[in-house]
């Protein structure tokens, strides 16, 4: 079974129904970005990853997690929920925590790091993802069997597109960073 990941920015588009067999995460940002973007969840490609995507959000670890990490033509990176916290983190170490969930083992599969793609951060202990995630602005094949693919963007890229992008080292993006306000679980 697949599960959804909806991304909804502030101005929210209307409402729109699920499959009866899914479920997501609705993702509301505030920032640059307004929009909606649905993200197929891969749980059959990385289980492990997915649940604890899915188990973060029932928690509210990503409410108020800002995408630190914003490179023009690869990635949009956020999920650290310990330092990348709209208010109350530390922007300077933002991309630098986690969760208090154990890391995962990886998941690397034959799946390809395209437009679209949604894969999960790590250090360079391939073993390492916990929180954080990135979604590709366009395919990256130096990536496919190095890091853990976990969905897969099904509308949306327009919204991805105008995340705010950085401009400081290793596209830290300096100043008000757009944000997950808040995600939650839908069936």
């Amino acid at each position: 079974m697949r599960k959804l990941f909806l991304a909804t920015c502030l101005l929210a588009a209307p409402a729109f129904a699920l499959p009866a067999a899914a479920t997501g995460l609705r993702i509301t940002v505030e920032g640059e970005a307004n929009g909606v973007i649905e993200i197929d969840l891969l749980e059959d490609v990385a289980p492990e990853h997915v649940a604890q995507i899915t188990a973060l959000a029932e928690e509210g670890f990503y409410d108020g997690v800002v995408f630190h990490r914003v490179i023009e033509g690869f990635m949009a990176q956020t999920g650290d929920g310990q330092f990348g916290k709209l208010e109350g983190g530390d922007m300077r170490r933002a991309g630098t925590g986690g969760s208090d969930r154990p890391d995962l083992p990886a998941e690397f599969s034959d799946e390809p790091f395209e437009r679209g793609v949604v894969g999960m951060a790590r250090t360079a202990d391939p073993n390492s993802a916990n929180s954080q995630f990135f979604i590709m602005f366009a395919p990256a094949a130096h990536l496919n069997g190095q890091y853990t693919v976990v969905g897969r963007v099904t509308e949306g890229l327009d919204v991805l597109d105008a995340i705010k992008r950085g401009d400081g080292p290793n596209g830290a993006v300096i100043g008000q960073p757009d944000a997950m306000a808040n995600v939650e679980v839908i069936d």
